[in-house]
């Protein structure tokens, strides 16, 4: 049985606003009597308001960043933490890997603990690359020895070796991204722990980082914590995921049934505001989207195969030229499936009665599944008049419309109807 490497028990975390005192000396001095002395919480970080930055702050008003957080990590387990900005994640790898300090419970952990939080992190400017791989290397325990055996892995892993006696002050986000992740991956910690800095790198070395956290966690056996917004990035590397939502674990389980509660509660939270606005004032805004079947029935669910049509009803103020809509289909973990433009086809739209109504036919098998629409109005590439991130939400069901495809399980996100030709 795998034995356990972390234990977080009621873990809380707590930020003042505005002012860092209590307010009065003899508090202050109680504080800090009762927290460097007597080793207990600090007396006056109550558990306060939700971390909801939308609302105005209060002056010396308590957030609590982290709130109550149990958690036990396996030893060779990767374990994905997701939530939307603000939820506390963040927050999370920073207590784990000691950066600061927690308002009240516990962490334990067991075995050497590797960080990747932020671009730079660990990193001294003035230094070269290759000092800053021997000063991390030896902030993690290691011998010199030890980073000589891995220093040639490390330099072709970041794809450095030209750069790596110059000062990382001058490498760009990539390279300092690249290196750090190489230091934190090689240097054999007995824990990984990797924020959102692999969006930083291209599409490559996100590949690379993500085969290399496979084979770290497979083959050497080492347990990974791994933050991310790329929903796919996460199925793909972690069998279980927790959920943090204002700073509380909300949800924990395998990863193939917790993003998807994960996405829901997007969408829930979204409800409201989906049609938030972000054209300017008078210019040309989407008042109403319709999406209908092939019975043109106004609808939000499709068998699959069926074509459907997607009515746009615009209104500005005053005369617009040149008006071209877009309308885009997303996988729920936001994978761009299409991208449909009337500029394509060398079309635009004038809008001059303050009403302008636009129908898109289209005939694409979308397979089975739940996917998200975006809306925008564009004028030429550098103009957005209205953007609509997830204003609609499709399904298109396993029935299949006029048995256009035999019954089998279908794969990927679309059904092409090539021409066959002997």
């Amino acid at each position: 049985m795998s034995k356990t490497v972390i234990k977080i028990e009621n873990l809380s975390k707590i930020y003042r606003l505005g002012e860092v005192g209590t307010g009065t000396l003899s508090h202050d001095l109680n504080r800090f009597v009762r927290m460097n002395i007597l080793g207990q919480d600090d007396p006056y970080a109550k558990i306060g308001h939700v971390n909801d930055r939308t609302q105005k702050a209060e002056k010396g008003e308590l957030v609590a960043a982290l709130r109550d957080i149990n958690l036990e990590v396996k030893e060779g387990e990767v374990l994905g933490i997701i939530g939307k900005n603000g939820a506390g994640k963040s927050t999370l790898l920073k207590l784990l890997s000691r950066v600061t300090s927690p308002t009240t419970g516990s962490i334990k952990v067991k075995g050497r603990l590797a960080s990747l939080l932020e671009v730079g992190t660990g990193f001294h400017p003035e230094m070269t690359g290759r000092e800053n791989i021997y000063m991390n290397g030896t902030i993690m325990g290691m011998r010199k020895w030890e980073i000589d055996r891995k220093l040639d892995e490390i330099v072709e892993f970041a794809g450095v070796a030209k750069y790596l006696d110059t000062p990382t002050k001058r490498y760009s986000s990539g390279m300092t991204v690249r290196l750090g992740f190489a230091i934190a991956a090689h240097l054999e910690p007995e824990i990984l722990v990797v924020d959102e800095v692999l969006a930083v790198g291209d599409a490559e070395f996100q590949k690379k980082a993500i085969g290399k956290m496979q084979d770290v966690s497979t083959i050497d056996g080492r347990t990974v914590l791994f933050v991310s917004h790329n929903m796919a990035a996460v199925q793909r590397l972690c069998p279980k995921s927790i959920i943090l939502k204002q700073g509380q674990k909300v949800g924990e389980g395998i990863t193939s049934e917790i993003v998807p509660i994960y996405l829901e509660q997007n969408r829930e939270d979204m409800a409201e505001a989906v049609l938030c606005r972000t054209q300017k004032k008078d210019e040309p805004f989407i008042e109403k989207i319709e999406l209908f079947n092939s019975n043109n029935e106004n609808t939000s669910s499709l068998l699959f195969g069926e074509p459907f049509s997607i009515r746009l009803s615009i209104t500005a103020k005053k005369e617009f030229n040149n008006i071209e809509p877009l309308i885009a289909i997303n996988t729920l973990d936001d994978h761009r499936i299409f991208t449909a433009i009337s500029s394509d086809q060398q079309i635009a739209y004038s809008i001059k009665d303050g009403k302008l109504n636009i129908t898109a036919n289209f005939a694409e098998q979308l397979t089975p599944g739940q996917y998200k629409l975006i809306f925008a109005l564009r004028s030429g590439r550098n103009k957005t008049y209205d953007l609509l991130m997830d204003a609609m939400k499709l399904n298109i069901s396993e029935l299949v419309y006029l048995n256009t495809v035999p019954n089998e399980k279908v794969l990927g996100f679309i059904r092409p109807q090539p021409q066959w030709i002997l």
